[in-house]
């Protein structure tokens, strides 16, 4: 297969649905980025990488660190992180309150905010630095040591994550955070608030492609853990539009409001595709676009 080719057809889909989505300009950082901006890469499980577009542009990951954060609380703390937080779809937006007072505080899914907050604060009892561990581990599977926090889109975040905070106050209300609301937010917003390009991403997400492998052949998670977060991400990775993106795409993938959208094709490799442009559900429009676009031509899905 000519994978740069595929690629380049994938991006040329997307092209035309750009102008249909707008950016996260409720994060004021976020935007100023370029709605007609697009990039695709693929990273295959022997460590080629591909990119066509703007594939080596860094953007902010936002939602996708969310996965690098629960894995990294998966393998050093085990299963505890389950007893705090589920594994069901919400069929509610990201950032909704409406399902914590009735579930006691235990967020629906690791990939909702509410979720995130607290493997956040779980990794940060275990590390010491949720925020460091989180990027540390991205540069060292991208082997990009420059890849660092934005810190004026952390600020941003900050200045402007009201709901966030009544998310984690609520939670810790029912006793579900260990850490200060205040510290665990910082951390939060710090591995969210990361910028890396598509070729990072891609690379960086090779572990679950790998079945728990890290780039240096050491195991990060077991066989069992690695399918595990796969199928959470196929299920609740793109918001409450994860049906549809199993629908037209039909991989694991997280998204983030950033523009990017990491898909998995367990033991063939990675995809990231990255447009800032959103539709309602705060997925790219042209990443799903050019995700359905490359797996519809090459086949590759999980079913």
């Amino acid at each position: 297969m000519d994978y740069q080719l595929e690629l380049q057809r994938a991006v040329d889909a997307a092209r035309p649905v750009l102008g249909t989505g707008r950016v996260a300009d409720y994060i004021p950082a976020l935007g100023a980025a370029d709605p007609t901006a697009f990039g695709l890469a693929l990273a295959t499980v022997d460590g080629q990488v591909y990119g066509a577009g703007d594939w080596q542009v860094p953007f902010s990951v936002q939602s996708i660190s969310k996965l690098f954060s629960l894995a990294l609380a998966l393998a050093t703390g085990g299963e505890q992180v389950w007893h705090r937080v589920g594994r069901e779809p919400s069929g509610t937006p990201f950032n909704s309150l409406v399902q914590l007072e009735s579930e006691q505080g235990i967020p629906r899914n690791p990939f909702l905010n509410s979720g995130a907050v607290v493997v956040t604060d779980l990794l940060l009892t275990l590390t010491g630095d949720a925020g460091h561990a989180v990027r540390e581990f991205l540069r060292a599977e991208s082997g990009n040591p420059r890849l660092d926090t934005d810190p004026q889109v952390a600020a941003s975040e900050a200045a402007h994550g009201h709901r966030n905070a009544a998310l984690a106050h609520f939670i810790a209300s029912y006793g579900n955070l260990e850490n200060p609301v205040e510290a665990v937010l910082a951390h939060y917003y710090a591995h969210c608030a990361i910028a890396a390009s598509c070729r990072d991403l891609a690379l960086a997400g090779l572990f679950l492609a790998r079945h728990g492998i890290r780039a240096d052949g050491s195991r990060l998670l077991s066989r069992s853990d690695a399918k595990r977060i796969n199928a959470v991400l196929l299920t609740c990775g793109t918001y409450d539009a994860a049906g549809d993106f199993a629908f037209r795409v039909g991989l694991p993938g997280k998204s983030g409001v950033g523009g990017g959208i990491l898909a998995v094709v367990p033991g063939r490799g990675t995809l990231c595709a990255w447009g800032p442009a959103l539709d309602r559900a705060g997925n790219s429009v042209g990443a799903v676009t050019a995700l359905d676009a490359f797996t519809t031509a090459t086949g590759w899905s999980v079913f």
